[in-house]
This record gives C-alpha cells, sequence and structure tokens, in this order.
C-alpha cells in the first residue's frame, strides 16, 4: 500500500495541477454563471477542469473510480478512487479571488489515502497521504501547535451558512474567545490548517468532494480533522479542521451547546 500511495499522490498532484491550469483560461474572464438546484453557482471553467481531470485519470488508471462534483461517476465499485472538485471556491473563482482550488482526493477500499490541495492563482499546493506526512509547494509542512482559542486564530467561509445549519451560537462562542477572525475559507482555510497560518476553520456544509481531500492533508500535517459530530469522515456533511490541542475543545463547545 504504501507503494501504490506515493504513485497515487505523485499522480494526483499531476491530476491537481492540469485541472488547476484550464481553471486559470477563464479566471477573471467574462463568463457565464449558472446555478444548480441548491443555487451554487457553476461555471464552464468547472465542467472543463473536470474533464481535464477525468482525461488524465483514465489514461493512466482506467480502471478506477471516478466521483466528481459536476459529471458524476465513473467505476463506482473500484476499490480505488478518485474524488474530485475542479473549483472549490467557486464564489471566489468567480469575483476574480485567487483562494479558490481545485481539489483531488483519493480513497482505497472507501478510506480516506490521499489528498492534494492546489491553489492554481497562486500556484500553492499542499497534498498528503496517510504515513507520507504533508507537503506544501514539495517542502514537509506542519501544522501550529496553538493550544489556547485566545491564542487562536479562527477561520470559516461566510456567515450564511453558520446560520442556515443552525451553528451561529457555536460560531459566536468561538468568536468572541478567539484572537483572530478571518473568512479566507473555503478548501483553502483547511490548507491554512496544515500550513500552520491559522489553527481553527469551521465548516457547518461540506460534501464529500469538498471533504475528501483535505482529510489526508490535515491529518497529516499534525492537525485534525473531523465532522463537527467529532468523527473522522469525509461523508459528514461539514467539518472542521483544527490544531491537535483546539480540536477537542472545539467538538466540545459545539456539541455541549447544541
Amino acid at each position: 500500500m504504501q507503494e501504490n500511495l506515493s504513485e497515487l499522490l505523485d499522480a494526483a498532484r499531476n491530476v491537481a495541477k492540469k485541472g488547476g491550469q484550464q481553471t486559470l483560461e477563464y479566471f477573471r474572464k467574462s463568463i457565464k454563471v449558472e446555478h444548480k438546484e441548491d443555487e451554487s453557482p457553476v461555471t464552464i471553467a468547472d465542467r472543463m477542469a473536470e474533464e481535464v481531470m477525468r482525461t488524465e485519470i483514465a489514461d493512466h488508471f482506467p480502471e478506477h473510480g471516478i466521483l466528481g462534483e459536476e459529471l458524476g461517476h465513473t467505476n463506482p465499485d473500484h476499490q480505488v478512487k478518485w474524488i474530485l472538485d475542479p473549483i472549490d471556491g467557486t464564489i471566489s473563482y468567480i469575483h476574480g479571488v485567487p483562494l479558490y482550488t481545485t481539489l483531488v482526493g483519493i480513497t482505497i477500499d472507501n478510506k480516506p489515502a490521499a489528498g492534494v490541495i492546489y491553489a492554481p492563482a497562486l500556484d500553492e499546493m499542499c497534498d498528503g497521504a496517510v504515513g507520507h506526512g504533508s507537503y506544501f509547494n514539495g517542502e514537509a509542512c506542519s501544522a501550529r501547535n496553538t493550544r489556547n482559542f485566545e491564542e487562536a486564530t479562527l477561520l470559516t467561509t461566510d456567515l450564511t451558512h453558520i446560520q442556515q445549519y443552525g451553528y451561529e451560537p457555536h460560531f459566536y462562542e468561538l468568536h468572541n474567545r478567539c484572537r483572530y477572525y478571518r473568512t479566507w475559507g473555503d478548501a483553502y482555510g483547511h490548507m491554512m490548517i496544515a500550513t500552520g497560518r491559522a489553527d481553527i476553520m469551521l465548516d457547518p456544509v461540506l460534501n464529500i468532494w469538498d471533504a475528501a481531500a483535505l482529510l489526508p492533508v490535515v491529518s497529516e500535517s499534525g492537525a485534525v480533522f473531523t465532522g463537527l459530530n467529532g468523527e473522522h469522515r469525509i461523508d459528514a456533511g461539514n467539518a472542521v479542521s483544527a490544531t491537535a490541542a483546539l480540536h477537542p475543545q472545539v467538538i466540545s463547545l459545539i456539541n455541549n451547546q447544541k
């Protein structure tokens, strides 16, 4: 499995890079924005990037499964599955903000095994695989060891979902106790935890294609990624990434109050 993972992670980096480069062809250009049934935005850039990523995977691992946000399932029963989000942070993307990312997660027997978070407009890549550590632009990276809320930087994507999903009291308790708060969100916020640039990233709603890349990267950095119920899953529907010391405190705060 170790040799396999190393090969798969190398391939995942390449898939993320190619998909991300495709998004740059439309970045900060006038493109049509459509809305899905859940009112989330989508563009031609999302779809074309996922097509590029799928082609790259199929060329090298034609038997592997693929689940993408825009184009659905391929080979759903294979033990190795690639889970893709071509543009995580489409709202940032359509506004020309460079903090969107291209995500590649790999599961083996439905267990998260490797992940890549790539910010194409910044050319920043953070990746990790189980037992291999986390890396930022090719250099080993690690989370901070912040232990107290009073020293912590809290991140989230926006307040709308905090309110919509009923986490407003928990969020404001964290907000009031933490030193700093910013909306450096979506997957980029989780990458900031893994690279030691922030301490807590709260995500009240998260799809599996948002989460699959995040768990291996964050966990291998020494931080902790779980659903808001504390379970180490990519299908919980929400998530928090935090330093090892702060994570249980966040989970306790959220679940004791709810």
